[in-house]
C-alpha cells in the first residue's frame, strides 16, 4: 500500500523526538504522582490509548473539527493554556482546584488531555504533517504513547524511589515550568487572535 511505502526511519526518529520533547512525560512525573495520590490510581492503559487516539484523530481531522465548531487553532491553544495554567497553580500553591475526580475520569482529564495530548502536542502534530508523511507521524505517536504508558504504569515505584521530599521540590519546580509553558502558549497565540479578530 502507498500509505505504508512512505515509512521512513529518519522521519520517525525526528517526529518521535519532537513529540517526546513537547509531551515531556518525564517532566510531568510530579504531576502524575500528585494526581495519583489524589485519586488512588491511574488507569495507564486508558490514558495512553485515549491520548494516542486523540492525537492520531487530530492529525487527520484536527483542522476540520476545529473549523466545524468555529474554533481556530489559536483559540484552541489559548484554551489549552488556561487548563495548563490551573494545573500549574495546583502544583505551586498546593491547592486543590479540581475536586471530586475519580480514577477513571482522571485518566482522561487531565492526563490524556491536556497533560499528554494537550494544545501544544496537538498543534505540533498539525505542524509536523506539513513536513512529514502521515504514517511516520502515526508511528512516532504510538511509540510516544508506549513511553507514556510505562511512566504512568510505574508512577508508584517512581514515587517511592524519589521520596516525598524530592517530589515536593520537583512538583514546585515543574509547576513553575508548566506555568511558563502556559504563559508562552497563551502569549504566542493571543496576538494572532487579536490580529485575526480586528483585521490588523
Amino acid at each position: 500500500m502507498e500509505f505504508f511505502s512512505k515509512i521512513n526511519l529518519n522521519q520517525i526518529g525526528t517526529t518521535f523526538a519532537v513529540l517526546f520533547a513537547v509531551i515531556d512525560i518525564l517532566g510531568s512525573i510530579p504531576i502524575i504522582v500528585g494526581i495519583r495520590s489524589k485519586v488512588g490510581h491511574i488507569e495507564s492503559e486508558k490514558a495512553s490509548i485515549a491520548a494516542g487516539i486523540l492525537m492520531i484523530s487530530f492529525l487527520f481531522f484536527g483542522t476540520k473539527i476545529l473549523n466545524l465548531v468555529g474554533v481556530d487553532v489559536q483559540s484552541f491553544a489559548v484554551a489549552g493554556a488556561f487548563v495548563i495554567f490551573i494545573i500549574a497553580l495546583e502544583m505551586i500553591l498546593g491547592v486543590e482546584i479540581q475536586k471530586g475526580v475519580d480514577a477513571g475520569s482522571a485518566s482522561i482529564v487531565p492526563i490524556a488531555f491536556p497533560l499528554v495530548a494537550g494544545a501544544g502536542s496537538l498543534t505540533t502534530v498539525l505542524s509536523l504533517r506539513s513536513q512529514y508523511a502521515d504514517i511516520n507521524i502515526v508511528i512516532a505517536i504510538i511509540l510516544n504513547m508506549l513511553v507514556v504508558y510505562l511512566v504512568l504504569k510505574f508512577a508508584g515505584k517512581l514515587e517511592k524511589w524519589l521520596g516525598a521530599g524530592v517530589l515536593s521540590v520537583l512538583k514546585k519546580v515543574f509547576g513553575v515550568i508548566l506555568l511558563s509553558i502556559a504563559i508562552k502558549l497563551f502569549t504566542s497565540n493571543i496576538g494572532a487572535l487579536f490580529i485575526q479578530e480586528f483585521n490588523l
